[in-house]
């Protein structure tokens, strides 16, 4: 397996997690998403926190995303490709200073493991483009239990 190691640096948001961090995906395992872009175009895409997350799997800081108070009816999209991942429907305040919801809309997610800094956790990306959002953790409300811990600099909000 290949890896390469990517520094994030210069974005205020990020919190100790959007250091230096192992990227552990084949070739195979990145062309299987809809939405492809070279590294170059996700840069000029992207602002620095947006790239840090979605491409390098960073972290922005608790409480620093407007999204954390965001309560109108609408969706929640993907900041990469725009695809929508989540309802405010599904929305709840967890306490942990991120945008959390229950579940995602279907067919808008996909999870895998992520082993980094000694803890087992499943990691989120979006299923179109393979953006990292956030992590999924099985302390959420009912009805699924779940709770899917989002970076806002990873969504942009749609109102209905």
């Amino acid at each position: 397996m290949n890896r390469r190691w990517t520094l994030f640096a210069g974005a205020s948001l990020l919190g100790m997690l959007a250091g230096w961090r192992a990227l552990g995906r084949t070739e195979t395992e990145i062309e299987h998403f809809e939405v492809q872009k070279s590294d170059a175009d996700w840069r000029r895409q992207l602002s620095a926190a947006e790239y840090a997350i979605l491409r390098g799997h960073g972290t922005e800081r608790a409480g620093s995303s407007p999204l954390n108070h965001e309560k109108r009816p609408g969706r929640f999209a993907c900041a990469g490709c725009d695809l929508p991942l989540f309802s405010s429907d599904t929305k709840f305040e967890s306490g942990t200073g991120w945008p959390s919801f229950w579940a995602p809309l279907p067919d808008a997610v996909s999870p895998t493991s992520d082993t980094m800094f000694g803890m087992s956790r499943t990691e989120v990306h979006c299923r179109r483009c393979g953006g990292h959002l956030g992590h999924v953790f099985n302390d959420g409300p009912p009805p699924t239990g779940q709770r899917y811990c989002m970076n806002g600099a990873a969504l942009r909000f749609l109102p209905i």
